[in-house]
């Protein structure tokens, strides 16, 4: 993959209380003591367990990069619900290149970006249907598939989670056709499907802090592959009796 690194580093550059909940979140614990964190591929995958920092971490690079935080361009100006932390006025930016597009995608306010794309009128950007016309999966792709024009930074929150085992194969062949447009992805993500794409960094998150794994490293993998390889053995002990 040759595309640019339009985001090179993620620094925590001043400190954060330890008064704050932030502080006890392990990513931001790793930030303070490795002070960035860096990115090699235009694909970037974080993963990990609940309550890591995941997500914390990607909506505050949305944030400090210029996204709205409840999802949309830099040029969204809408805000439902602030529920945002203050992560990113502590973090700075390394960038390598400016990018031309670009979007913040995150499913638990996708419904809030569709109400604002019907507000402003602007459904013909999305393919001409309003986002909540369509189920939440095809309102998913329909934004990606026509909103998305390459050359951009485009930072997804768990786009998985309106879309079925094939439609996620066609998110990862857009998601292909941009990367060799220009592109740069980072994405938060529980699915394995997802964390196969080729040349992908994987980032995982947990108590102990971030470190780039491979794609059989994962817990996602390994739990996957032995419920799939053995479900009746698993439900039994799951499951009471």
């Amino acid at each position: 993959m040759n595309s640019p690194l339009y985001i090179r580093d993620v620094a925590l550059t001043s400190p954060v209380s330890g008064e704050s909940y932030l502080s006890q979140i392990p990513a931001v614990q790793y930030l303070k003591e490795n002070k960035r964190l860096s990115f090699t591929s235009p694909i970037t995958f974080f993963v990990g367990e609940n309550g890591t920092g995941k997500s914390t971490l990607l909506e505050a690079i949305a944030i400090a990069y210029g996204f709205n935080a409840e999802g949309g361009t830099k040029n969204f100006q809408f805000s439902t619900n602030n529920s945002h932390s203050e992560l990113y006025k502590h973090l700075t930016l390394l960038k390598a290149a400016f990018s031309k597009d670009g979007f913040f995608l995150r499913a638990e306010s996708f419904y809030n970006v569709a109400s604002y794309v019907d507000e402003v009128s602007a459904i013909a950007s999305y393919g001409g249907t309003s986002l909540h016309d369509q189920s939440h999966g095809e309102s998913f792709l329909a934004l990606v598939q026509n909103r998305f024009k390459g050359n951009g930074m485009y930072i997804l929150d768990e786009p998985e989670a309106a879309l079925s085992p094939l439609r996620l194969l066609t998110l990862m062949a857009e998601i292909d056709f941009l990367v060799k447009n220009n592109s740069q992805f980072i994405i938060a993500t529980h699915s394995p499907i997802l964390m196969t794409f080729p040349d992908a960094e994987i980032l995982e998150f947990s108590k102990n802090g971030i470190q780039s794994v491979s794609y059989k490293e994962t817990e996602h993998y390994q739990i996957t592959r032995s419920f799939l390889d053995n479900p009746e053995k698993m439900l039994k002990h799951l499951l009471n009796p």
